[in-house]
C-alpha cells in the first residue's frame, strides 16, 4: 500500500505521517528532500523562501522512486499531484485558520508566506486538487485531536473503504 500525506504547510502532515508510518510499520517518504537531494526544482523564490518545484520532473522521479516498493508513506504538499494509479489513499491535512496562523508565525514565517499558505487553506487547494486527480480521499484535521487520535481515525477510515 502507498499513501501520501498533503495539505496545506503547517496543517501537521510530518507529524501525522511519521505517527502513521510507525503504526503502519511503512516507510516514511519526506519528498521535500528528495526535491532538494535530487534538484527537482526550477529555481528559489527568496520572497516566499521556497523552491519552485517542476511538478511534472517529480511525478517522474516519483514513478520510478516507488516502483517495486510497497508499504510507503509520502509526506508533502506536493504528494497528491502524483497519478491515482500509484496511490491507494490520499490522506488530507486540515487545520483551523487560527491555529493554522499560530503554527505557521512560531516557524517564524514571513507575513507573506503566512498569507499564502492560510489562502491555500481557505480555499482547500490541497483537497480540490487530490479531488480533480480522483484520488480515494480522507480527511483529517489535526486541530484539536492528537496526532494518535488521527492516525486512529486515519485506519479505521482505510479500513473501512477497504
Amino acid at each position: 500500500m502507498i499513501i501520501c500525506i498533503s495539505g496545506s504547510v503547517g496543517t501537521g502532515k510530518t507529524t501525522i505521517a511519521k505517527s502513521l508510518a510507525q503504526k503502519l510499520k511503512f516507510k516514511c517518504v519526506d519528498i521535500n528532500m528528495l526535491i532538494k537531494k535530487n534538484k527537482i526544482y526550477s529555481g528559489y523564490n527568496k520572497k516566499l523562501e521556497t523552491y519552485e518545484v517542476d511538478v511534472k520532473k517529480l511525478n517522474k522521479f516519483l514513478v520510478l522512486y516507488i516502483k517495486g516498493k510497497d508499504n510507503l508513506i509520502l509526506d508533502s504538499h506536493l504528494s497528491h499531484y502524483l497519478n491515482k494509479k500509484f496511490i491507494d489513499y490520499c490522506i488530507i491535512c486540515k487545520c483551523d485558520l487560527k491555529e493554522l496562523k499560530k503554527r505557521l508565525e512560531k516557524r517564524k514565517y514571513s507575513k507573506e508566506k503566512i498569507r499564502e499558505n492560510l489562502d491555500a487553506e481557505i480555499f482547500d487547494v490541497c483537497l480540490i486538487e487530490a479531488l480533480e486527480m480522483e484520488h480515494k480521499i480522507i480527511v483529517v484535521n489535526t486541530t484539536k485531536d492528537s496526532s494518535v487520535k488521527c492516525v486512529k481515525n486515519i485506519i479505521d477510515e482505510i479500513n473501512r473503504l477497504k
